[in-house]
């Protein structure tokens, strides 16, 4: 990285990563590494999955990150009833007074959004998170023959319960593909909880203040882009991704474990997540640390285990983390 410009937008970047956290940090109690995931996520214009229990906050941090990042923040809460038309918008006939000519015009439906919360994801039938899995992609909403373009910069959160899993339609394997992290969201600490209920009972919402504008967040994600990458970082992150596909040159654990690996994106995800770790840090280049650090979150959703491993007791992020060893 010499282009002089670059350098600064790497200090600025660095500068932007502790002024966040410390807007964040009247709302929002601990959770540090999820929110570095999220920041790194919003960066490589990635989107997020966020598994957790109810009640810990999940929305109240989206919430709250949009208001710092000041974009503009949109909640669907996916219920059994939600048609692909309730995510995109619709087509209304309408009358002009005047003329008594009807024609049709189109409501933008809560995608068009820049940071979308997409609540309990799994609640939904295929066809409606289709809808939103196609915009996630494309940055595009089609309806009725016409193509609208979603405003950048454009980021999908979404949230799934792991306990209720009555009545939820869970996420293929494709689809679950498109987001870049799959994080999971932990209990607080008892000291943490303890200063949340604090907070939370004393009856005065803290005040946070914008740290950036859209423009800011476009420029610094075409920064993200522009890192250089040495060669034997690259080559640690695509061996790690193909160490996770059976075969006969695979780990005997993967094979008796795994019934599909993880696909390329994966490798494209772990070099982008590790550009954007770098850069957060303030380090012109990443390294295998960076890639290490990140593989747990991005290849939790793309590794599918057997029965063999469920009859073991071995969970995925084991298996990976036995990889990284």
């Amino acid at each position: 990285m010499t282009d002089k410009t670059d350098i600064e937008l790497l200090e600025k970047l660095s500068e932007l990563k502790s002024t966040f956290f410390k807007e964040i940090s009247k709302s929002i109690i601990g959770q540090h590494n999820v929110l570095d995931h999220i920041l790194i996520a919003l960066l490589c214009k990635g989107h997020t999955l966020i598994v957790g229990v109810p009640g810990l906050a999940k929305t109240l941090m989206i919430k709250s990150l949009a208001d710092i990042l000041n974009l503009n923040f949109k909640r669907i809460q996916f219920t059994p009833d939600l048609m692909p038309s309730d995510i995109t918008g619709t087509e209304v006939i309408e009358e002009d007074q005047s003329t008594g000519k009807r024609s049709f015009r189109f409501f933008q439906g809560p995608i068009f959004g820049n940071i979308i919360l997409a609540d309990e994801i799994n609640r939904t039938p295929p066809k409606t998170q289709a809808a939103l899995l196609e915009s996630m992609q494309e940055h595009k909403v089609t309806a009725s023959g016409h193509t609208y373009d979603l405003e950048e910069p454009f980021f999908v959160l979404a949230t799934q319960n792991p306990i209720e899993q009555e009545g939820t339609y869970p996420l293929p394997e494709a689809q679950l593909d498109r987001f870049m992290f799959n994080i999971l969201i932990d209990y607080p600490s008892q000291e943490d909880e303890i200063s949340i209920v604090h907070s939370s009972t004393a009856g005065n919402s803290p005040e946070l203040k914008k740290v950036i504008s859209k423009d800011d967040i476009i420029t610094l994600q075409k920064l993200i882009s522009r890192i250089p990458v040495a060669d034997n970082v690259v080559e640690y992150a695509v061996n790690l991704v193909t160490s996770t596909r059976p075969g006969k040159s695979s780990k005997d654990y993967i094979n008796e474990w795994i019934d599909w690996g993880a696909g390329p994106r994966a490798s494209q995800y772990l070099i982008m997540g590790a550009k954007a770790r770098a850069a957060l840090d303030g380090r012109p280049t990443p390294n295998i640390e960076d890639v290490k650090s990140l593989a747990i979150p991005v290849l939790r959703h793309r590794l599918i285990p057997n029965f063999n491993a469920e009859a073991e007791g071995m969970k995925v992020d084991d298996i990976i983390s036995k990889l990284l060893d």
